[in-house]
């Protein structure tokens, strides 16, 4: 992998890491705000703190661990949740579609990085 894509690899996903735990942060601190908004989406809010220590696990899993299942499982654990919020916002009609798009985008992005760094990681061997 070139050193001009790794350091993309690193900052996309910096700035995909840093939202998501952003997120996660306002699930614990700003618990009623999350409730609210959850409630307006139609969504249970007995998910709110499941999902908050999925994604700080998942975050964990991205940066930290080598298994390349487990980053792939994140990686889609990630997506689904991003896509699912996306059509909730949708359905909802409140225009927040927006706040869970950019995060997918970076995500698809990192996710690309870590597979063409992976690849050539193989062929190395």
């Amino acid at each position: 992998m070139k050193k001009r894509d790794l350091i993309i690899y690193y900052v996309v996903t910096g700035l995909f890491s840093l939202i998501i735990l952003m997120g996660a942060t306002m699930y614990f601190v700003q618990y009623e705000m999350v409730r609210e908004m959850f409630i307006s989406l139609g969504v249970p809010t007995q998910i709110i703190y499941p999902l908050a220590i999925a994604k700080l696990l998942g975050i964990i899993a991205i940066w930290f661990i080598k298994n390349p299942l487990l980053k792939k499982l994140a990686y889609l654990g990630f997506a689904i949740d991003l896509i699912l919020a996306i059509i909730a916002h949708v359905n909802a009609g409140d225009g927040g579609a927006f706040g869970p798009a950019v995060p997918l985008v970076l995500l698809a992005i990192s996710y690309w990085f870590y597979r063409k760094k992976h690849t050539n990681a193989k062929v190395l061997d």
